[in-house]
């Protein structure tokens, strides 16, 4: 359900600038199948001319024990049991949801969006707002606007494209760069954009693309942008994404999930 091509295109430029480097995509396949059913897996995977060369067949047994030593740095999963137990073990995860109609995605750009508050940033602005109203939340945001927020379960990923850019642009190639990543935030820029953008610089980070929406829905800006995957923590926005054509990626983390599961 994820388009790797736009992803190996990246793999395929990294190589030609750096032969002797590894430090590349690295895509492992995880079932809780059995290892019986690994022939008809490795022949879908040649089937499509992906390149995946590592399989992680676990026979029933949960693959999440497996993802530490894997060294794993986004785990995607259809199964949000198996992504809960992997944010709880501290590891970026995300359950995905496929597109209810085909959009047409670039094969020579990855294109990752992700939402702040419980994605990027902890859900420590998100609780204010859930538990003392928009008002509040205005007021929190600017008082503490020189504070960094801090992180939450993708800001490591962030941090990994960050690094494979760099790569890109210490060889000229900025314009050319084959990894754009995009902020998509229901925040206001005018009234709570600024810690955003600060807490980004203070990590030593940069977003390609910020877009600050102020509660407008996220999914008509997602089709403009076209991102291969775009990760939040509200179902609310993954299914918005999903009805116009965005694969999406619900984050199971902060406050939200906690409401989502009382109610």
């Amino acid at each position: 359900i994820f388009n790797l091509q736009a992803l190996e295109h990246v793999n395929a430029r990294l190589l030609e600038l750096y032969p002797d480097d590894e430090e590349r995509f690295d895509i492992v396949l995880m079932t809780n199948n059995h290892a019986q059913v690994g022939v008809r897996l490795i022949n879908s995977i040649n089937h499509y001319g992906l390149t995946i060369e590592r399989f992680c067949m676990t026979g029933g047994k949960s693959p999440v024990d497996y993802l530490t030593a894997y060294l794993t740095d986004l785990y995607l999963s259809a199964d949000s049991e198996k992504v809960q137990e992997a944010i709880e073990a501290g590891i970026a995860a995300a359950t995905m949801f496929t597109a209810n109609k085909d959009i047409p995605y670039s094969d020579t750009q990855l294109r990752v969006a992700f939402d702040g508050d419980a994605v990027l940033f902890s859900d420590e602005s998100e609780q204010i707002y859930k538990e003392q109203g928009l008002d509040r939340f205005f007021e929190h945001e600017k008082l503490n606007e020189n504070k960094p927020l801090a992180q939450g379960p993708l800001k490591g990923f962030l941090e990994d494209l960050g690094k494979l850019q760099k790569k890109f642009y210490a060889k000229n190639e900025r314009l050319n760069c084959p990894i754009r990543t995009y902020l998509v935030t229901a925040r206001s820029a005018a009234s709570s954009g600024a810690r955003v953008l600060k807490t980004l610089r203070s990590w030593g980070l940069e977003i390609d693309e910020a877009l600050f929406l102020a509660g407008a829905p996220k999914g008509p800006i997602l089709v403009k942008i076209r991102p291969h995957i775009f990760f939040d923590d509200q179902m609310f926005h993954i299914e918005g994404a999903q009805k116009l054509g965005t694969i999406a990626a619900h984050v199971p983390y902060g406050i939200t999930q906690k409401h989502h599961k009382s109610s």
